[in-house]
């Protein structure tokens, strides 16, 4: 399993901006696709975006425009750019992995926005 640390959230008023990063434990050539998915309570947890091995990218409609996913492979990190944040985009925020057919999930980080 892929090891995965996420850093990054916190309390934002709304229309603030946050920064996720997840940074895996193996390089990130060898991982198929790396993602954030987001859960909120009594919610399914729903991906927000990912990116491919070869740099495609998808995203939520909910957060198109708004929300920009990059890599660092030199770094092994995946990042999430937050801006415009609306309160419903509380949520707990996990990075997803999968690799070798193999999904791996970091603990979460919170992402509170609120006036």
């Amino acid at each position: 399993q892929v090891q995965l640390v996420e850093s990054g959230g916190g309390l934002v008023q709304p229309g603030g901006s946050l920064r996720l990063s997840c940074t895996a434990s193996v390089s990130i050539y060898s991982i198929s696709s790396m993602g954030w998915y987001r859960q909120a309570p009594g919610k399914q947890r729903e991906l927000v975006a990912a990116i491919t091995s070869g740099g495609s990218t998808n995203y939520a409609d909910f957060v198109k425009d708004r929300f920009t996913i990059s890599r660092d492979r030199g770094k092994n990190t995946v990042y999430l750019q937050m801006n415009s944040l609306k309160p419903e985009d509380t949520a707990v925020y996990y990075c997803n992995a999968a690799r070798y057919g193999v999904d791996s999930w970091g603990r979460g980080t919170q992402v509170t926005v609120s006036s």
